[in-house]
């Protein structure tokens, strides 16, 4: 555990409104989407918090109720001054971290990890030992975690096909077998339905039984 101690991180996890977030789960679940979206951010960044390589988690967001369940997870919120998108809220957020915790590395966090283990992204975070690293999702398109060393800027280009984009402007892919996890974001219902299999956090195990409650028609869980 020693050596967990000399490379603290500060990560950086972007969180859309929820009314907006997530809209390719609606058609799977259109009346709890808006509730996955941020029982997703919450376990994530409880997660987050739970690595002993993790100092500190800065949410970017303009959810009031994500920015009150986070905090009271233990995070830190930084409102999304700059509006313009993911990459310019991870900037902003990047932006603020270095200020408050020059000495750490930082990296940029899907909020969409709901079966997100600690120990997984510790070995994750571990690995991104180059100027800056990331990890592939599942698919192999997109980006979960890109890391940049102290001192080093973040760079950050999510969106489509965004992997490729990571490598193509140098950073490093982490190539671990053992974090699937950390690999699992979700945005369909099929994906979902893989995370729930791996183990889902607590905040989207109790939205879950919303889900299943309705779908039986349990009394007393509303749609």
């Amino acid at each position: 555990m020693a050596d967990l101690q000399v490379a603290p991180w500060t990560l950086v996890i972007p969180v859309k409104r929820t009314a907006i977030a997530k809209s390719r789960l609606a058609p799977a679940y259109p009346q709890h989407r808006p509730e996955l979206a941020r029982a997703f951010a919450v376990d994530t960044t409880a997660a987050a918090l739970a690595s002993p390589l993790v100092r500190a988690v800065l949410v970017v967001t303009d959810d009031p109720q994500v920015a009150a369940d986070v905090t009271a997870a233990g995070a830190h919120v930084v409102p999304d001054l700059p509006a313009e998108g993911l990459n310019e809220a991870l900037l902003h957020g990047a932006t603020v971290a270095a200020a408050e915790f020059a000495t750490n590395g930082i990296a940029a966090l899907s909020a969409d990890l709901p079966a997100l283990r600690p120990a997984e992204l510790t070995a994750a975070l571990a690995a991104c030992t180059a100027p800056r690293s990331f990890v592939v999702d599942l698919p192999g398109t997109g980006t979960t975690l890109l890391a940049a060393a102290p001192g080093v800027p973040l760079d950050p280009r999510f969106g489509l096909g965004s992997a490729l984009a990571h490598q193509a402007s140098g950073a490093v892919p982490i190539e671990l077998t053992t974090i699937e996890s950390v690999r699992r974001d979700v945005d369909t219902a099929a994906d979902l339905a893989h995370a729930v299999q791996l183990g889902v956090g607590p905040a989207t195990a109790d939205v879950m039984s919303l889900v299943l409650g309705a779908a039986t028609g349990t009394e007393g869980l509303a749609c």
